[in-house]
């Protein structure tokens, strides 16, 4: 299969194009400019998208028989849409797209979309703004490919992570002997819902082998914190970085966080993977039964949080966000006074 990747530089589709190469494909990666790393034998396009598209592009085109696309700008969807009509789609979109964040065991087929945006936006401006982009490229797939796929993830997380909203708890759980009370937020038996970035890529390149087609989560089955906790803390044990005898895990409700000017979700001054309840109650609660019954496979958690792990000791340049070690000390000291 000759496989187009539009982008295949980082994270999400830099790891569709590896495995895609892994399984043997002929990978073509369409990026910006010629000073972009792509995986070892995989081909660069140079392509701006907020340009007009390489003749190249058009000279291959006739030859692609899938594209994975993880594009967030309605226009450059649509563009290459035009370009592509006959390849077999493969569109990575986002449960952001969603207005209701609240409802557990939502799916793509009982939870309502957001009102598509068609114009080029910051995408940072909002997670409506993002949602919305995200709407409408969904539809410019779904009209325009002769056949699509349409995957909406939830968080992505992994070695490579560029948010480091994940890779707090792996950094966190591997420094209990420095500071060996964790704060918790919010209840145990709140959802936590991930999925490791090379299980996802694995199922979108396979989905694009099987030209699978029609909308589906790209999410893994959600775990209780408490078994989100300890999971992290497992794979910190066993590469010698948490000792479960001298370390502890301390519940702080969400409104006393709230009081404390936490953040919740992502941030310097947030508690990553945190979302207030009931509001959030749903986003890190999909029903997966869908893509599981499409192929999905997904590794335990704690291999993801090693695997994490050790990636951060290789790059220690990585992001890795949410609050220090004294503000999480400062925070749980007057938790206790105030139980006290």
């Amino acid at each position: 299969m000759r496989l187009l990747v539009l982008g295949g530089t980082a994270f999400l589709s830099r790891a569709v194009a590896e495995e895609a190469l892994r399984r043997g494909h002929d990978v073509v990666c369409a990026a910006r400019g010629a000073s972009v790393s792509v995986p070892p034998g995989a081909r660069l396009l140079a392509w701006d998208r907020t340009g007009p598209p390489p003749d190249e592009l058009a000279e291959l085109a006739s030859g692609v028989d899938a594209v994975v696309d993880v594009a967030r700008h309605p226009s450059w969807v649509r563009r290459a849409v035009r370009l592509l009509p006959d390849a077999h789609w493969v569109f990575v979109s986002s449960i952001s797209v969603h207005p209701d964040h609240g409802t557990p065991g939502g799916t793509p087929e009982t939870l309502a979309t957001l009102e598509p945006l068609d114009e080029d936006a910051d995408p940072m401006a909002s997670p409506e703004t993002y949602g919305a982009m995200k709407v409408a490229c969904e539809r410019h797939v779904r009209a325009g490919a002769a056949t699509s796929l349409v995957v909406r993830p939830g968080l992505i997380v992994g070695p490579g992570d560029p948010t480091g909203r994940f890779s707090y708890w792996p950094a966190r759980l591997a420094d209990t002997a420095a500071w060996p009370e964790v704060l918790v937020p919010g209840s145990p038996d709140d959802s936590v819902q991930l999925i490791d970035v090379r299980d996802l890529a694995g199922w979108l390149v396979e989905s694009a082998e099987r030209r699978r087609t029609g909308l589906l989560d790209g999410v893994a089955r959600p775990m209780t914190r408490a078994a989100f906790v300890d999971a992290v803390a497992a794979a910190a044990r066993d590469l010698g970085r948490h000792d479960p005898a001298t370390s502890s895990f301390t519940a702080v409700d969400q409104e006393f966080l709230l009081e404390q000017g936490v953040e919740p979700w992502m941030g310097p001054d947030s508690i990553p993977l945190w979302l207030p309840q009931p509001a959030y109650a749903g986003m890190m609660a999909h029903d997966p039964a869908a893509s599981y019954a499409a192929g999905l496979v997904t590794r335990p958690l704690a291999e993801t949080a090693r695997d994490t792990l050790l990636w951060l000791d290789e790059h220690p340049e990585a992001v890795v966000t949410g609050i220090g070690r004294s503000r999480e000390s400062d925070i749980l000291a007057a938790w206790h006074a105030a139980r006290a």
